[in-house]
């Protein structure tokens, strides 16, 4: 295998990667802090989570995992690993401290508060609660997306160095795919913080577990990947994104907006990877 085709891999991985950026910029077009768009934009990214996990990550997991055990078997151990990874993202949600969580109600202690200003500490509190729940939706969504890039990025690596035409496809597919997903990471931390190179770095380096994929999976990992592996972890992550849409992003789209442009993005966001996934099947 020639250095210039193992590079040749590797930047078509990396370009799949950078394009979650792109989506990260298209969240600061708006200056001040619009709740419809805010909507809008965490329902158009639950719905690009969960179309592209029920649609192509699923059953892609359970395609591999075919290649190794007879179909009802392959089935039942990708229903194993979409509800494992379930299991892992609510672990993980459980376990963020309580000064972390959106859910903490606020105390405030009207001994020691005047009547005005008991009501500005409430108002403060709520307003800390609900940046800290956008901060950890934006986190989740990071957290979640960078798992789902990892092996992608191998993917598309590998499916480069057999085939470079099949390269080139995979990796436009996956960088139309992760334009939304950027998205989905930069707004509920901008919004929340404020802070633009925050939420731009934050959704950037999401996008880079794209490569870091690429080089683990070629370096260390080749040697121990299979079918298997592979379709498991597919699995899983099929199973975190859907968690996440519906415990995450589409709570605080709906919180931020009226149901209908929640909903409308989330339809919106199903309507754009569906034509994506047609394009380029």
């Amino acid at each position: 295998m020639s250095t210039q085709t193992i590079i040749f891999a590797f930047s078509l991985t990396l370009f799949a990667g950078l394009a979650t950026g792109i989506g990260s910029l298209i969240g600061f077009f708006s200056k001040n802090f619009n709740p419809k768009f805010l909507s809008a934009s965490l329902g158009f990214s639950a719905g690009v989570m969960v179309y592209v996990s029920l649609v192509e990550i699923f059953p892609k997991a359970k395609e591999s995992l075919e290649l190794v055990y007879e179909t009802k078997t392959a089935y039942a151990f990708t229903i194993l690993g979409f509800f494992a990874g379930m299991a892992l993202i609510a672990i993980i949600d459980k376990v963020i401290p309580e000064s972390n969580n959106p859910h903490e109600i606020c105390n405030i202690n009207s001994e020691h508060h005047s009547s005005l200003k008991k009501r500005q500490a409430e108002i403060d509190c709520n307003a800390n609660n609900n940046q800290n729940k956008l901060m950890r939706t934006g986190l989740f969504s990071a957290l979640a997306i960078a798992i789902h890039n990892f092996p992608e990025g191998l993917a598309t690596f590998m499916g480069a160095l057999k085939d470079p035409t099949m390269g080139i496809s995979i990796a436009v597919a996956i960088a139309i795919h992760n334009i939304p997903e950027g998205l989905a990471v930069s707004a509920p931390i901008y919004y929340a913080t404020g802070n633009r190179k925050k939420a731009f770095l934050l959704s950037f380096l999401s996008g880079l577990s794209e490569p870091a994929g690429a080089l683990i999976g070629f370096f260390i990992l080749r040697n121990f990947f299979n079918d298997t592996v592979l379709g498991l972890i597919f699995a899983g992550v099929a199973g975190i994104m859907v968690y996440i849409s519906f415990d995450e992003l589409l709570p605080t789209a709906k919180e931020y907006g009226e149901h209908h442009v929640a909903i409308g993005g989330l339809i919106a966001g199903m309507i754009v990877m569906a034509i994506s996934l047609l394009l380029f099947a």
